[in-house]
């Protein structure tokens, strides 16, 4: 069953966040737009290129007013630990969420049980805590920030525009389409 248009279940969870220990549940995603980024574990390969371009981005998301999160099943402290230690992480801002117990990587069904780590699973999520795209990757693809920003500005754009949708490659600016049965076969 796809988690598409679900809501988010119940959690809790301590993030690393601006040098602090934050909790965490599903209230705290709900009243904006959310993007949960799971990833397999800290001090890792692809992980860091991934984190460390969502927070290139991130201020453009925050432009949005999008709240981005990233999960590994690692502990809130192994986050400072790398925060602490590694270059590219220390350009994080946002929540980096520890999941020890796997609770919220199983709720998002990315949890590889015989490794206990998380595959990589992007969730958007809309403030009334419905989850809008769903993507799971193998964890040796890593995953582009400016492509999940365009999807979020598409699922915004939908979601505060009824009876459109946005094509491929779609950009805001750019034109959107009205299904109807003029438009049957003649795309």
């Amino acid at each position: 069953m796809s988690l598409i248009n679900t809501q988010i279940k119940p959690f809790k969870a301590t993030a690393f966040h601006k040098g602090d220990f934050v909790d965490l549940t599903e209230a705290s995603l709900k009243g904006k737009w959310s993007v949960l980024v799971f990833y397999p574990a800290d001090f890792t390969f692809v992980c860091p290129t991934e984190l460390e371009d969502l927070a290139a981005q991130y201020a453009e998301f925050q432009k949005l007013g999008v709240e981005i999160y990233s999960v590994s099943t690692d502990t809130h402290f192994a986050h400072k630990a790398w925060h602490d230690t590694s270059d590219a992480i220390k350009k994080v801002n946002y929540p980096m969420i520890g999941d020890p117990t796997g609770a919220l990587t199983r709720n998002f069904d990315v949890m590889i049980e015989e490794e206990g780590l998380a595959l990589r699973g992007t969730f958007v999520i809309n403030p009334e805590g419905q989850i809008k795209l769903c993507e799971i990757h193998d964890n040796g693809i890593g995953r582009d920030a400016k492509e999940l920003l365009r999807k979020v500005q598409a699922a915004q754009y939908v979601a505060s525009h009824p009876g459109e949708v946005c094509p491929a490659k779609w950009t805001p600016g750019e034109k959107t389409l009205a299904p109807s049965l003029d438009l049957v076969g003649k795309i």
